[in-house]
């Protein structure tokens, strides 16, 4: 695991306590007015010292600024920040980068929606996720179908594709898939 990838799993995970989640939360309503110590314990209704324990945690992670005595406000762009750390986690984030066109048919490194069915971007997808797949022989259906999991939760639908589109094809068993043509040169980030 990265380093951005383990900050962002701290982040949620001392997100996960109610009271450091509503001491966030508070801040985040008070906008650029931000709170002191004693204003966000008092709207929390939990003592100055606990109050300021859960400021203490979340300045830590980096989701709030402030100091001491300060006035403290949420720094949301942090948990963006995050979610961008984890998103560049995900298999198939180097090939949207070869393919930014491809980017909204994803959301945090799964395919959520296809393109139109024979366009353009239908056949570019064909071939960006026959790259994802990384073939360098026959595969059997349930290696492609652990692969195609990483990146969509539409397996069959996707595989059922790609042979459709020409970039797999099956044996006459319908077990075995290989590649049915070669990839064209595109960037170099894959």
């Amino acid at each position: 695991m990265s380093a951005e990838a383990a900050h962002a799993a701290e982040v949620l995970a001392q997100l996960s306590d109610p009271e450091r989640l509503r001491a966030l939360a508070e801040l985040a309503g008070r906008g650029k007015d931000g709170a002191t110590v004693a204003e966000l314990a008092d709207a929390l209704g939990v003592p100055v010292p606990r109050a300021g324990k859960a400021l203490a945690r979340l300045k830590a992670i980096g989701v709030a600024t402030g100091t001491g005595t300060g006035v403290y406000r949420a720094r949301l762009d942090a948990l963006r920040e995050a979610a961008a750390d984890l998103d560049r986690q995900q298999p198939v984030s180097r090939l949207l980068v070869v393919y930014p066109e491809l980017r909204n048919f994803f959301s945090h490194g799964r395919l959520t929606t296809f393109p139109p069915t024979l366009s353009e971007r239908w056949e570019l997808l064909s071939e960006m996720l026959t790259r994802f797949l990384d073939l360098d022989g026959p595969c059997d259906e349930d290696e492609i179908n652990r692969r195609l999991s990483a990146v969509t939760d539409d397996v069959a639908g996707v595989r059922r594709m790609l042979v459709d589109t020409g970039w797999l094809e099956r044996d006459r068993a319908g077990t075995t898939y290989g590649t049915s043509r070669r990839l064209p040169a595109r960037g170099s980030s894959v």
